[in-house]
């Protein structure tokens, strides 16, 4: 418990230091600019691009020591480029979907690019997942082996009001993984919701689907959702349907009672004045691996890959649908449009901060004892 809190605390002071200047370029020069970093501590190993500041693998033993990459993802940088994924990637300025591709802020209506039908989609047709981020610093191994990018979003950049400061850490400790996504509007109050968009399979990336993974999610509300699957702005209990994961259910068990898969966000429970939250465990019964997600976001979208399909990855492996699980901490959905919601702006008094804690371990947790 102690060495938790105290990566914990270690990662909100980082989240707390000053933000540093990353650079625009052309997307074509960009590609030739792209580089691969790893972070090693232990048994534990991490791979992660200035492209998108995306995670591309991560390597860890399974209960007999065997180590095996847990995360889908590409064999070469180039196609991370052209990926309609999201694998692994960074997503902002605002992650997740925004209804009509418009809001109003401060009495002014602003006109976003709609990349998916008449909505935008995870920043618009080049959010942060698809531009170079520059390295600030890289630490490769050590106590805490870690690697902070930065990206400066220009004022206007595909719609959003004002420029903002970006930096995405990661931050290897002993079988954990941190990530922290802080930003800073420098002149506009603008929205913020940036997540992380890793692919998790604890079987291996290349082990199939994961219906048949344990989870556990703490949430006992879902945001509704539209054809369109925009929110509603109703909050519904999930008391009595699929989407209730308040006691461990194996992923796919309940999976006919939904169209496709699962594509929710879930209203994170937990005592208002404690500043980071249990989010999800997952399990994996073949390999033994566990994780478990704490987090400082109100929310959590949980995604089964539904829309992967004959996509070649890591290896030559082929992903199809369910090939991963997705575990976005995140602010809600269309917060922009839905003043019931927690709000999403970001102002040059008010900074933003986003912390993930990702454990790892092959210990199952008491109430998985049954699976």
């Amino acid at each position: 418990m102690i060495s938790k809190i105290s990566v914990l605390l270690c990662l909100f002071l980082l989240a707390a230091s000053g933000l540093v200047n990353g650079s625009v370029l052309k997307k074509e020069k960009e590609k030739d600019h792209i580089r691969l970093f790893e972070l090693k501590k232990g048994d534990l190993s991490l791979k992660v691009t200035n492209w998108g500041a995306t995670l591309v693998s991560l390597v860890l033993p399974d209960k007999n020591g065997k180590l095996g990459d847990i995360v889908l993802g590409y064999d070469s940088l180039k196609e991370y480029t052209n990926d309609s994924t999201y694998f692994g990637a960074t997503v902002g300025r605002v992650a997740n979907r925004i209804g009509g591709a418009q809001f109003t802020l401060n009495g002014i209506h602003y006109k976003l690019i709609a990349n998916e039908g008449n909505n935008t989609l995870h920043g618009g047709p080049r959010g942060f997942s698809d531009v170079l981020w520059k390295v600030e610093r890289y630490i490769k191994e050590g106590d805490m082996p870690r690697i902070t990018f930065s990206y400066h979003s220009f004022d206007g950049e595909e719609g959003f009001p004002g420029d903002l400061q970006v930096t995405v850490s990661y931050i290897l400790g002993k079988n954990s993984l941190g990530i922290i996504m802080k930003a800073k509007a420098l002149n506009k109050p603008t929205p913020v919701n940036l997540i992380n968009h890793v692919y998790w399979n604890l079987g291996d990336h290349n082990s199939g689907d994961i219906l048949d993974e344990v989870v556990q999610i703490f949430g006992s509300q879902i945001t509704l959702l539209d054809s369109q699957l925009i929110p509603t702005g109703k909050i519904a209990s999930v008391k009595g349907t699929p989407y209730d994961f308040l006691k461990p259910h194996i992923v796919g068990s309940r999976m006919n009672q939904l169209t496709n898969g699962y594509d929710i966000n879930y209203v994170l429970d937990g005592e208002k004045d404690r500043e980071f939250k249990l989010g999800a465990i997952v399990m994996d019964r073949k390999s033994g691996r566990v994780l478990k997600l704490t987090t400082n976001a109100p929310g959590l979208q949980f995604y089964t890959a539904n829309s992967v399909k004959n996509e070649k990855g890591k290896d030559g492996f082929v992903y199809q649908p369910y090939a991963g699980l997705c575990f976005e901490s995140q602010g809600f959905p269309d917060s922009v449009n839905h003043p019931n919601f927690p709000s999403t702006i970001v102002n040059p008094e008010k900074p933003y901060e986003h912390v993930m804690l990702f454990e790892f371990s092959t210990k199952a947790p008491n109430a998985f004892s049954q699976y």
